[in-house]
């Protein structure tokens, strides 16, 4: 790319801003255009940098002047903007693909996906690497926006978590690991079918060779119903015993956790500071991901045995007599909450709502008759977890806030049993996001 190539780019959050600002590092002509208002803080760092901006907007025939598009994640690629800018036959990439585009071209990938564990193995494999030393940077959907990656110092590896909105745009990105956690019903409300949904997470996949690796779990149907359109070599993984064992994967046997890699090298790991079969899992992707780069097995074992988690993520707030309160406020979708509700020895006061994406709360159903006590429902429009629970547990419960929410729960609920909030649902109802939401209810809990 010459000074005269021009990039638009559409939105201006964190994705947005960052791959502004690797073009202007690159020294060509970037045009940032936010259809709401850009934070202060974007703002600033745009105006600093001398890039061009709009907001409250989009201009499209500035935008038709480029010759290339950065779509930020948020933004549907059914609006009419979108569909005049194909119609003109622009490239629209996503921020990944830009930074795919632009990456030391000797550094490795390892890119995470799936419905549910994305932040938590991402996070594992990046204390895997700095107790090992290793030369990374993290970022993408988490944290720091991938085009800002590329101008901290380069480095050897590049840990990004990737979500489905991100992969819409992404023709040529080829991470050298790439993990898929599982495929389960989500962000139905941008999305035709679950189908449509898979499709696009299996782009993370599309571009690799033999010389790759695609590790994934081999539990789940829909997982396994495409793997033939893969090309890189595969690394199933179980959270149970498999009938044959495999050649090269991971899977638990009795209480251990077992790593193949290639050559036949098996790694076992007998303790796990978290417990749970979701975290089994992101535990075998973390550290099978590791050990395919080439971390030492001690280091993997070091690391996994002394994780204590993510805050927002089954995070243990405390027991107030006798009553246990946690965090889970990360859990946007019905499978986040399964795991989260299987794991509760005894009963539970479960605190749920806000934006709904389509979600089909019958997998439930047999978990909340079993171990759910109350629901408080929280959220501008709470009819369908109404009409979906309010006859399966003691006590159901309508509230506006989340300290209303906390303190009905703490007076429903009895010594020895649980108060959880975990959604299901997306936060941008009542809370900034979830991380604001699962602020609040620590915050009501200490009030108590």
């Amino acid at each position: 790319m010459n000074e005269e190539f021009q990039l638009g780019i559409l939105g201006g959050g964190e994705s947005g801003v960052s791959a502004a600002l690797l073009g202007k590092e690159k020294k060509i002509k970037v045009f940032l255009s936010e259809k709401g208002k850009i934070e202060r803080s974007n703002r600033k760092e745009l105006i600093e940098a001398g890039i061009s901006f709009e907001e409250g907007q989009h201009s499209l025939d500035k935008l038709l002047s480029s010759d290339a598009i950065i779509k930020s994640p948020g933004i549907s690629s059914n609006i009419p903007i979108i569909q005049n800018i194909r119609k003109a036959g622009i490239p629209i990439w996503s921020d990944i693909e830009w930074f795919f585009r632009n990456k030391p071209e000797k550094s490795k990938i390892i890119a995470i996906t799936g419905t549910n564990g994305k932040t938590s193995i991402v996070t594992l494999i990046g204390k895997i690497l700095s107790r090992n030393k290793t030369n990374f940077h993290l970022g993408g959907n988490i944290g720091i926006g991938a085009g800002r990656l590329l101008l901290l110092n380069p480095v050897d590896f590049y840990v990004l978590e990737v979500s489905s909105f991100q992969l819409e745009d992404c023709p040529t990105f080829r991470p050298n690991i790439a993990v898929m956690t599982n495929i389960r019903n989500d962000h139905l409300d941008r999305y035709k079918s679950i189908q449509d949904y898979a499709e696009t997470k299996f782009k993370i996949t599309a571009n690799q060779n033999k010389d790759d690796s695609f590790l994934f779990y081999a539990e789940d149907e829909i997982i396994k119903s495409r793997l033939n359109k893969v090309n890189a070599s595969l690394y199933p993984i179980y959270t149970s015993t498999p009938a044959d064992t495999p050649n090269q994967g991971a899977f638990i046997e009795s209480s251990n956790l077992i790593m193949i890699t290639k050559n036949n090298d098996i790694m076992t790991i007998e303790d796990l500071a978290l417990q749970g079969k979701h975290n089994k899992y992101n535990a075998l992707a973390a550290g099978l991901s590791a050990r395919l780069l080439n971390v030492r097995s001690e280091m993997v074992r070091e690391s996994l045995a002394n994780f204590e988690g993510l805050e927002h993520r089954m995070e243990n707030i405390g027991t107030i007599h006798g009553i246990q309160f946690i965090n889970d406020s990360k859990a946007t979708n019905v499978n986040s909450t399964y795991y989260a509700l299987e794991s509760i020895i005894g009963k539970s006061i479960w605190i749920v709502g806000g934006v709904d994406k389509g979600n089909d709360y019958s997998e439930l159903f047999g978990l909340v008759e079993k171990g759910v006590k109350a629901i408080v429902a929280i959220g501008t429009d709470i009819s369908k977890i109404r009409n979906a629970f309010a006859e399966s547990v003691e006590h159901f419960a309508e509230v506006e806030n989340m300290d209303d929410a906390v303190k009905t729960s703490y007076q429903i609920a009895s010594k020895g049993e649980t108060v959880i909030l975990s959604p299901c649902c997306a936060s941008f109802d009542l809370f900034e996001n979830y991380q604001d939401r699962g602020n609040q209810f620590k915050s009501a809990v200490r009030k108590l």
